[in-house]
């Protein structure tokens, strides 16, 4: 069983391997049950006032349905929605378009943890969060004062579903999910008469995936819809580099600094400051590190041995693992053997937190104590919003992770390279150079295995990119770094600058 929780938890908040995905990706899902759809969508408005940086905010709260039509008008499928609007309405005022990741998640882990008008106060020092009743309070940090802003559930995830006869599956994909929430924004635009206003357009995790996706199709067709910003937070854009199979030496050299920056914080390792430590390692990453991994069973054994010996003392585990491991430490092998000696293993999407397994003995974590540590808080949170605060009524389950029920499509089309090595950073790039007045916001945390910060930095900073675009900002936790009050407020303060600054 935690087997089977741990999986739905990679999937779900983090990504899923390009390799277990290409296996999949020519698999289909279980057709949709048929439902009448002569109904109009259903749709709450609430009003609501909110100190929100500083400022006093009156808003409409508007939780509901949008219905995406095939050419012939028929409803294809239902996309939930929760959208935040200062009154009275300015044409003129930014309007943010905000996601959550997996694919297969919700929008609950932005909108009930960081930018939405309430949150969800679980504790903030990398432990659990326990059972109920979990606070959920006015959230100061939110960004109602310089944006309009917008969550939005893909297909399959929150209350978004299939309509009629239309097999979910055909918006399982990154191209076929991009199309429709493309689709969801034009119309968003059309009926709230905001086409001229700025736009900003944002996700966490796959969500970042998506937003690169979303872009090419608003901006890579001659019907544009010009964007002036794109917040990536906790980054992940090429899936080749990244993916952990084996023969992939990059994945070892971009995982590198996250597994120095964990030692550090654990004990395991000693430097000034996490910012010193982390440069130093990105350097022996790329330099003495990526020549020993490219030379192989070819590295001459004087050059292993300080290579041995310097990598040890940057992720904290002994040389002989490191050893044993042939250099090549995987992230599930480091989580179990960081704190092994103290009968603790850390988290993926937060290496903050500890957990204790079964035993001592495996090569592998049970399961993931950075997520099994916040998942209930949100899920209760955003339920009890949605359904109370906000007054939507539906007998609709909230699906917060992993509902999909069918496999991911992750071919981007273009020839068999595209579909063999996923990368959508050249989407950016692209909308970048084409778009003079784009800019892209990166948020990361040091303490992140699903999306690790130097992996975004080597995707981004590939020809194509134009490095005085990008604003970069790091935070001292992990995937989700605004479950930490102090990194809450800062990316909350680092977007709005960046919002204000266009």
């Amino acid at each position: 069983m935690r087997g089977k929780l741990v999986a739905a938890a990679l999937i779900a908040v983090g990504v899923v391997s390009v390799q277990a995905a290409a296996q999949q990706s020519g698999q289909t899902g279980e057709k949709a049950k048929a439902e009448p759809v002569t109904r109009e969508p259903q749709r709450v408005v609430t009003r609501h006032t909110g100190t929100f940086g500083g400022q006093r905010v009156s808003y409409s709260a508007t939780a509901g349905e949008t219905f995406l039509r095939a050419d012939n008008g028929n409803p294809r499928a239902s996309i939930f929605s929760v959208s935040y609007v200062r009154e009275p309405r300015d044409p003129n005022r930014p309007v943010t378009f905000l996601f959550n990741g997996g694919p297969g998640s919700g929008s609950l882990w932005l909108h009930m943890g960081a930018f939405g008008p309430r949150y969800v106060a679980i504790p903030s020092d990398g432990t659990d969060d326990g059972a109920p009743p979990y606070p959920i309070v006015d959230n100061p940090h939110s960004l109602l004062d310089v944006t309009d802003l917008v969550f939005i559930d893909p297909v399959g995830t929150g209350f978004s579903h299939a309509l009629g006869d239309t097999n979910p599956s055909e918006f399982y994909g990154v191209t076929q999910d991009a199309r429709s929430i493309a689709q969801f924004i034009r119309q968003w635009l059309s009926e709230n008469d905001r086409w001229n206003s700025p736009k900003y357009l944002g996700g966490e995790s796959y969500g970042t995936t998506r937003t690169a996706a979303v872009v090419n199709q608003l901006e890579g067709q001659y019907n544009d819809v010009a964007l002036n910003g794109l917040l990536l937070i906790s980054t992940v854009l090429d899936f080749g580099a990244g993916a952990d199979t084996p023969g992939n030496e990059m994945v070892h050299i971009l995982n590198l600094p996250s597994m120095a920056a964990t030692a550090l914080y654990h004990g395991k390792a000693q430097a000034g400051s996490v910012e010193q430590f982390v440069e130093e390692a990105r350097r022996f990453a790329t330099t003495r590190y990526a020549a020993a991994l490219l030379q192989g069973n070819a590295l001459p054994a004087d050059e292993r041995a300080a290579v041995r010996r310097e990598l040890s003392r940057f992720i904290g585990l002994s040389e002989q693992f490191l050893e044993n491991a042939d250099l090549r430490v995987t992230p599930d092998r480091f989580y179990k053997e960081l704190l092994r000696d103290r009968g603790l293993t850390i988290g993926r999407l937060d290496s903050r937190y500890t957990g204790r397994d079964y035993d001592n003995a495996g090569e592998s974590p049970d399961n993931d104590p950075s997520f099994y540590g916040i998942d209930a808080g949100y899920t209760a949170a955003v339920n009890q919003h949605l359904r109370e605060t906000l007054n939507y009524r539906t007998d609709r389950q909230y699906s917060t992770i992993g509902g999909l029920g069918a496999p991911w499509d992750w071919r981007l089309g273009g020839g068999r390279d595209n579909d063999v090595y996923v990368n959508v950073a050249p989407y950016i790039g692209r909308a970048l150079r084409e778009n003079s007045g784009l800019r892209v916001f990166v948020g990361q945390g040091y303490y992140d295995f699903a999306t690790p910060f130097f992996a975004a930095e080597y995707s981004l900073s590939r020809t194509g990119m134009p490095r005085d675009r990008f604003t970069w900002r790091y935070y001292g936790s992990g995937h989700m770094m605004y479950v930490r009050e102090a990194d809450r407020a800062a990316l909350s303060r680092d977007i709005r600058e960046f919002i204000r600054s266009r």
